[in-house]
């Protein structure tokens, strides 16, 4: 099956970011691609939770998602958006993917588990849970002959996460992502290889890149790893393109029989914290 990441720079209007997102979906379709993935945030970068409060829409009905839809149906394809925010009844948002079958419809979603609550050296603090509410509920969807495992940005820092995928059955992992540019350069590509080696999978990581309207900056290098960790596509930079590779489910299976780890696992007692 051939799959695909679209790499974006979203900024804060949804209607323009989506004009955008429209020519790399025809393109991907256009060079075979069943399974189109796009970036976290793909409908609008927001600067702040104010933000994001003008812009957001419902979920249900929601414009940008319905053109969605209708795009994955006349093109017969799955389209996989990485994230959009949704208004959630407490004031705040989930970070919500959401998978399209070629039919239109919507086959799940999954809303983001992890918060990125961080200060990074030269940059704003980051407070996800301010504007975010975490997801509970870990999310696979049937994908041909593949099962697709869901996962957000900063969710590839939580292996358990993605064992728990593999252990449901998922061969291919996304992680659609808008990495900062200094985590990007020192974790990006060693996150997303440890997370195909150790779950026997493919990982597919579709980023947002460049220089925001809200004045962040994100890192870009979309990229494919195979279940042997090794990286069969990238976009090695930050600008805006699309990234196709072919994926065969007997890589999986070769990979998980060559290091059986899913199966080896075992449950173990976690020591208890040392007392002072």
């Amino acid at each position: 099956m051939k799959i695909a990441a679209i790499q974006l720079r979203s900024g804060t209007d949804p209607d323009a970011n989506l004009a955008a997102l429209e020519p790399l979906l025809a393109e991907a379709a256009s060079a075979g691609a069943r399974y189109v993935l796009t970036p976290e945030v793909t409908m609008a970068f927001a600067e702040n939770r104010a933000g994001l409060v003008a812009v957001a829409a419902p979920y249900e009905n929601h414009p940008q998602l319905q053109r969605v839809g209708e795009l994955a149906k006349h093109y017969g394809i799955h389209i996989h958006i990485g994230s959009l925010a949704v208004p959630l009844a407490d004031r705040r948002f989930a970070n919500r993917s959401v998978l399209f079958g070629p039919d239109g419809t919507i086959v799940d979603h999954y809303d983001k588990i992890h918060l990125f609550d961080a200060d990074v050296a030269g940059l704003n603090a980051y407070r996800e849970s301010e504007t975010y509410q975490g997801g509970e509920r870990a999310v696979t969807a049937p994908l041909g002959d593949f099962t697709l495992g869901m996962a957000i940005c900063y969710d590839m820092r939580f292996p358990l996460l993605f064992n728990a995928l593999a252990k449901a059955g998922a061969g291919l992992i996304a992680v659609p992502a808008a990495f900062t540019v200094p985590t990007g350069q020192a974790h990006w590509h060693v996150l997303l290889r440890a997370r195909a080696i150790e779950t026997g999978s493919y990982v597919i990581a579709a980023a947002q890149g460049g220089q925001h309207a809200n004045g962040r900056a994100t890192y870009g290098h979309s990229i494919i790893i195979d279940p042997w960790g090794r990286v069969v596509a990238e976009l090695a930079h930050d600008e805006p393109g699309v990234l196709l590779a072919e994926i065969a489910p007997d890589q999986v299976t070769e990979a998980r029989t060559r290091i059986p780890a899913l199966a080896n696992a075992r449950n173990f007692a976690a020591p208890l914290p040392l007392q002072g």
